[in-house]
């Protein structure tokens, strides 16, 4: 069984939700059967190498354009005819609707075909009209051309069943999942990154995400500025396309408020481990991954209320009204995080990745036996 994952920029440590959960899932779907063959298409500006290998999965950089609109689909529309013409693939897996849009033309050329929908993209406030609606349109082509759908929300997931009665049977809600960090937290307290960005332990609020509006960080730098913590507030991550709003945040840096850029690794685990609290402000998500990477670390975490941030099911204590930068910094300013901690074992039993990896294999046979 040869598969081609598609959509994505590529794997490991790049930035991107879409990114993390396939470098989680398809190490682990190769370890689980030997029959699978997995092909990742990246692209090339993100990519060091032509070709690699990580833990058991093929990498291959196609080339791309670096543009907001365009690189996307051209680069899905080249990795579909790769997946068809050079890996002579069985099945594609496309992520996010997006590269949907061409989930069509890889039934044409006779590929099997499964999506994730990674969230509702065309929320975004990226997005002009134009390019919502083509999103839009991508996810109703996704949903009604692929064999098999996984979406990561629950509350999304429904929703899709009610619009699209005639495929509700192809739908499958399947999340994303929490790492699991088997080593305690007081190992990180000294790493270097603490001392890179003159951190304490303990001594920060953190935020994880790419510096665009839906993730609402514009409403975490009002907030905490409006509070009288002695702290500090850490941003990491960064933008693939730096325009006005990512430099007009970065702007806000201060002696309170630091921008670490794109971290991944220990170094990014370092940061979960040693945060007061994180926060997740965000206008828009698939399944938020860095709550559940916070939550594996079992931090207090205070989230917006959208829908698939509640999809958590965590305490009420855990949300804000989202945009509402106010009560946020009403929370900020509590003298004790306690009341937002969670369970982190319930966590890790419902968003277990070895088990998401276990699901989306079974979905890709389903795709693979699916005659229609």
């Amino acid at each position: 069984m040869k598969i081609c994952a598609i959509g994505l920029r590529g794997i490991p440590s790049i930035m991107g939700g879409i990114e993390k959960h396939c470098e989680q899932i398809y190490p682990r779907i190769a370890a689980l059967d030997d029959s699978v063959q997995l092909h990742v298409t990246g692209r090339s500006p993100y990519l060091p190498t032509r070709r690699s290998n990580y833990r058991g999965v093929e990498i291959v950089a196609l080339w791309a354009v670096r543009n907001k609109y365009l690189e996307t689909i051209l680069h899905t529309f080249l990795a579909i005819l790769y997946a068809r013409f050079v890996a002579r693939a069985d099945l594609v897996h496309i992520h996010a609707i997006g590269p949907g849009l061409l989930a069509p033309l890889a039934r044409v050329l006779g590929l099997k075909v499964l999506i994730t929908h990674h969230g509702a993209d065309y929320q975004r406030q990226k997005w002009n009209s134009f390019a919502r609606f083509l999103l839009r349109l991508g996810e109703r082509l996704a949903i009604s051309t692929a064999h098999r759908t996984i979406i990561v929300g629950a509350s999304l997931c429904e929703q899709l069943k009610r619009q699209y009665p005639r495929h509700a049977h192809k739908l499958v809600y399947i999340p994303n999942g929490a790492s699991i960090e088997r080593r305690p937290p007081e190992s990180f307290h000294s790493h270097p990154v603490l001392q890179q960005f003159g951190l304490q332990p303990g001594g920060y609020v953190l935020a994880v995400g790419r510096l665009v509006p839906e993730k609402g960080f514009q409403d975490l730098v009002q907030a905490f500025s409006a509070t009288p913590l002695p702290g500090t507030l850490v941003i990491t991550g960064g933008s693939d396309h730096p325009d006005e709003f990512s430099r007009n945040l970065l702007r806000q840096q201060n002696e309170r408020i630091i921008f670490t850029g794109f971290q991944s690794g220990d170094a990014l685990s370092a940061l979960y481990a040693n945060a007061a609290l994180f926060v997740l402000p965000s206008y828009h998500e698939g399944l938020p991954i860095a709550a559940l990477e916070a939550l594996s670390f079992s931090r207090p975490v205070l989230l917006s209320d959208i829908a698939p941030n509640r999809d958590l099911r965590l305490s009420a204590a855990c949300y804000f009204p989202t945009g509402d930068w106010r009560a946020l910094a009403q929370k900020i300013q509590a003298q004790d995080y306690s009341a937002y901690q969670a369970d982190t074992l319930d966590i890790l039993g419902r968003f277990d990745w070895d088990d998401i990896a276990r699901q989306t294999l079974q979905q890709m046979r389903l795709a693979l036996g699916n005659t229609g």
